[in-house]
């Protein structure tokens, strides 16, 4: 499994509000199970920004934390088109110039996990992956008992 950190509030957008595109600088040829970790940086310009805003930026939404694993993702594709000079079907996220991660099945954590992340992307210790599982699980359980 591996991480990726992002700064507020795309992370949020990410964990609530359908952002389904990571833009990163590299191309991946990894694909699976990753750690959504709001990183310690905010960018201030885009709390303003409508697709955050249509994407129900809340300040003081528990997701909103930094410095936390705040959700998981299913990293299914990486479109590289918009870096070739092409154009792509990535959608309104997808800034023009990157790789495009396509992230699926993001399931928001309950509460985040206060942890220390690294930049860009990262291999999580697996006690922190072992914890995020456990969470889940438990509220998988919550959310289906009678």
């Amino acid at each position: 499994m591996q991480a990726i950190s992002v700064q507020q509030p795309w992370a949020f957008a990410i964990a609530r509000g359908g952002k389904a595109v990571y833009n990163q600088r590299q191309p991946a040829s990894y694909r699976g199970p990753l750690l959504v970790y709001a990183a310690m940086r905010v960018d201030l310009k885009a709390c303003d920004s409508p697709l955050i805003q249509e994407a129900g930026w809340d300040p003081r939404d528990p997701l909103a934390a930094i410095g936390a694993i705040i959700a998981t993702a299913e990293l299914t594709e990486v479109c590289s088109a918009a870096v070739q000079g092409g154009t792509c079907d990535c959608g309104p996220w997808a800034d023009p110039g990157a790789y495009h991660w396509r992230l699926a099945d993001v399931l928001p954590l309950p509460r985040p996990i206060v942890t220390l992340g690294r930049p860009d992307v990262w291999e999580p210790k697996p006690a922190l992956v072992t914890e995020v599982r456990a969470m889940l699980a438990a509220s998988a359980a919550l959310n289906h008992s009678p």
